[in-house]
């Protein structure tokens, strides 16, 4: 509570009643604070060992939050047996985590929750967040230089304009063809046409909500993007077999080579920039883009001379798809990048720990994977929430110790099979780097530890077996790996400096979670 100010007028304080009346004053608001306060307050003696206990498991900045043991902030949790744990912070909201003790110092077995420290926002202020997260990018508007309100503005009315013209366009060049001798069938068929390529655009939009994506895993973006286009073309043929079906399979086709089409557009530079050694990056965009031209041209003249012929639509088809999604993946395999995504940041960290060498660029490249399937899980989750990596508080209880000088903290959950890396509020560049190394020196480490003994571990489900144990292995492993990440982070940085990656910046990509 602010400090109270009470102040004498000149006048009053030449009268002893005034004196008096202000002495007056100063006793009854310090008695009513007094009152208030012992009142609000849980039993001393009670609430002094939760104090101790709990001050002790939370950040410094969560501890103000805290009085007698008791988490501050609701009324729910007077006099109930929740203890705050930690809290976190992601996209400009916060949450408070709570867990149930057992009565003996310990905490119940997935007892954790999560409270919203954040108001809802009103349904407007949500629709314009989802707004902006479809047209601005992530950071908006410190990620950009001021030029680029006024570009984009220009630049949507533009399009706006040119949208218009290529209705009129469409129309009259499919009458001119001679669609159909009907003066009305034009006009629809121009109509299907334009919805399709509408939907198309609708496609484009939704699918450059990936945002950084585009940065940090361009490679695997763009062959992603390539089979889509193989996939639209594919049910664009189908709508010969069913040609009452055109417009919804039409559709559907281009929305899926609009989303290639992004995908190729916003992987392009960045590709382009690693081949250019200086300031031609434009010289190397617009000679790359001639040599594509070049080929798309030639290719145009082979598909008509094989159209000529009238083969067979399906085995030609995937004969030409077959050498497109070769060439598509040769392609991405000859870029050679210098930063460290998480797919070559993984190669280089594997190699580390099994032989002490760090590969080269080439090499890390050529061995970075560019394709997986989307329900596939990741050993590592980076930047993860608290309620992803923990669902026994006394685990996080019993490895935050080992973290304090850290920006992040690590821990393996046995249930998922999956290791967690929690970064703090404070956590820089090198921080993450080093966050995502940890975890995968604690990955190594699980993974060769004694296989019956993971097993069973993993296995556990009896919530009355010997969880101390389990949780003092779990400690153990990762104290063993905070000592080999003590010595050897620094080696794995000098020796990827040495093979030419950049360690300045990295492109692991976090999530946004961090705990505060």
């Amino acid at each position: 509570m602010a400090p109270i100010n009470l102040k004498q007028s000149p006048n009053a304080a030449a009268t002893p009643q005034a004196i008096a009346s202000s002495q007056d004053a100063r006793v009854l608001v310090r008695e009513t604070l007094r009152i208030s306060a012992n009142l609000a307050s849980p039993p001393t003696v009670a609430s002094a060992p939760a104090t101790t206990e709990v001050s002790s498991l939370v950040e410094p900045e969560c501890r103000r939050r805290i009085i007698g043991g008791v988490a501050v902030g609701g009324e729910d949790f007077v006099g109930s047996s929740f203890r705050l744990i930690c809290c976190e912070e992601m996209d400009r909201r916060r949450w408070r985590y709570v867990a149930e003790t057992d009565g003996s110092g310990g905490f119940k077995r997935n007892s954790v929750r999560a409270l919203s420290l954040h108001t809802p926002q009103a349904p407007l202020d949500e629709l314009i967040s989802f707004v902006r997260s479809y047209v601005v990018p992530e950071g908006f508007p410190d990620s950009v230089t001021p030029s680029y309100v006024p570009y984009m503005t220009w630049r949507a009315l533009k399009h706006f304009f040119g949208g218009a013209i290529g209705v009129l366009t469409t129309q009259t060049l499919l009458g001119s063809v001679g669609v159909s001798q009907n003066r009305a069938a034009p006009g629809a068929v121009a109509i299907n046409w334009i919805l399709k390529d509408g939907a198309g655009r609708i496609g484009k939009m939704i699918y450059s909500r990936q945002g950084k994506k585009f940065d940090y895993d361009l490679k695997q973006l763009r062959f992603t993007g390539d089979l889509l286009l193989e996939l639209g073309a594919g049910v664009e043929l189908a709508t010969a077999a069913v040609p009452h079906l055109f417009l919804p399979l039409a559709c559907a086709a281009n929305v899926v080579k609009n989303v290639a089409a992004v995908t190729s557009t916003s992987t392009r530079t960045p590709i382009y920039k690693a081949f250019a050694q200086g300031e031609n990056i434009g010289d190397v965009t617009a000679k790359g883009e001639c040599i594509s031209n070049i080929a798309d041209l030639i290719g145009t003249g082979l598909g008509i001379l094989m159209s000529k012929k009238n083969p067979s639509l399906v085995s030609s088809f995937a004969f030409l798809s077959c050498g497109y999604v070769l060439s598509s993946y040769r392609e991405v395999k000859s870029v050679v990048l210098r930063t460290l995504n998480r797919a070559r940041f993984s190669v280089a960290v594997e190699s580390f720990l099994r032989t002490g060498r760090v590969p080269a660029l080439q090499e890390g490249n050529m061995n970075e994977s560019i394709f997986s399937f989307p329900w596939k899980e990741m050993p590592i989750a980076l930047g993860s929430r608290f309620k992803d990596a923990f669902q026994d508080p006394s685990a996080y209880v019993a490895i935050k110790p080992l973290f304090e000088e850290e920006r992040y903290l690590v821990t393996y959950n046995p249930s998922k099979n999956k290791v967690y890396a929690l970064l703090k509020g404070q956590a820089k560049s090198d921080d993450i780097l080093k966050a995502a190394f940890h975890a995968h020196v604690l990955l190594h480490f699980i993974n060769s530890s004694n296989s019956s003994k993971i097993s069973s571990w993993k296995k556990r489900e009896d919530p009355n077996s010997d969880e101390m144990l389990n949780i003092a292995y779990l400690k153990a492993c990762i104290a063993e790996s905070c000592k080999t990440v003590s010595n050897s982070y620094g080696q794995f940085k000098n020796k990827a400096e040495e093979q030419g990656w950049t360690m300045s910046e990295s492109l692991l990509n976090p999530g946004q979670a961090r705990l505060c």
